[in-house]
């Protein structure tokens, strides 16, 4: 089975104190996070880096401690395959979203309650709430 690797981040600010996650919509209308392919002789922080800087224009910073894993199949051209994407939490601060216009439909910032009810997929429910988790104990 042919397996495509990705990775990126549960990108959050605080606004007055109060965690705002970066949430993004795909042009199939599915909520997420930023990420994207591995790139040859890129690092997995590397590739999440660049990802986020293209879908949503931050320059973030990585929390250190914190990387959580997702795997799951999904048809491609009639053949299954498996994806494997790479989370790690990361922070920005006075940035304007900007979206990549030709991947997504939008970006938002949500709280962790808005966020997980946006969310069609358990797994991002999941990686959301493990990093919410994480946060509380920083």
């Amino acid at each position: 089975m042919i397996t495509e690797k990705s990775c990126g981040a549960v990108v959050f600010t605080r606004i007055k104190g109060i965690v705002k996650y970066v949430i993004i919509q795909s042009k199939e209308g599915f909520f997420g996070f930023p990420k994207g392919h591995l790139e040859a002789n890129e690092t997995e922080t590397e590739t999440a880096l660049r990802e986020i800087f293209e879908e949503t224009g931050l320059k973030v910073d990585i929390i250190a401690g914190f990387k959580t894993e997702d795997r799951h199949t999904f048809l491609k051209n009639g053949e299954t395959r498996m994806k494997h994407v790479v989370y790690f939490l990361a922070e920005y601060s006075n940035q304007a979203l900007v979206a990549q216009e030709s991947e997504l439909n939008g970006i938002f910032l949500m709280d962790y309650e808005t966020a997980v009810e946006s969310f069609q997929f358990e797994s991002s429910k999941r990686v959301l709430t493990e990093a919410n988790s994480f946060l509380q104990t920083q």
